[in-house]
Order: structure tokens, then sequence, then C-alpha cells
């Protein structure tokens, strides 16, 4: 291609101009009528493996703490 014809392609490309609303078309039917709920799902899940980890370190700090802890035995003589 040469020069010429680099700038009349973007000289037809100036007059398609893509508008706000066909781009928000476009993504709609893409994304289909329930991606809201995807959203929802995910927010959902990741909350919830959250969730999950916090106990689960907490749960192996206490392990780790009592396998630490010293037993002292007091006997009465």
């Amino acid at each position: 291609m040469t020069t010429a014809d680099v700038r009349a392609a973007d000289n037809d490309r100036a007059d398609d101009r893509v508008s706000l609303d066909e781009v928000e078309r476009q993504l709609r039917e893409l994304l289909g009528p329930n991606a809201g709920e995807a959203k929802i799902a995910a927010a959902a899940a990741g909350v919830g493996a959250l969730a999950l980890g916090v106990v689960s370190v907490y749960l192996l700090g206490r392990h780790k703490g009592r396998k630490r802890a010293s037993v002292l035995e007091i006997r009465r003589v």
C-alpha cells in the first residue's frame, strides 16, 4: 500500500464513527441478559473463598500454638 492509499482509507473511516449506543448494544448482545447475575455470583464466590481462607489460617495458627505450648504439671506433696 502506498501512502496515498492509507490516507484515502483514513478519510473513509472518519465518516464511519461508532456511537456509544452501538457499543452498548453490542456489549449487551455479547453478555446476554444474565450479565448482572454473573457478577453477583462471582462476588459471592470471592467472599466465600476469602472467608474459608481466614478460617483455615486461624485454625492452623491455633493448632501450631498448641503444639508449641508447654504442659506444666503441678503435684501436691
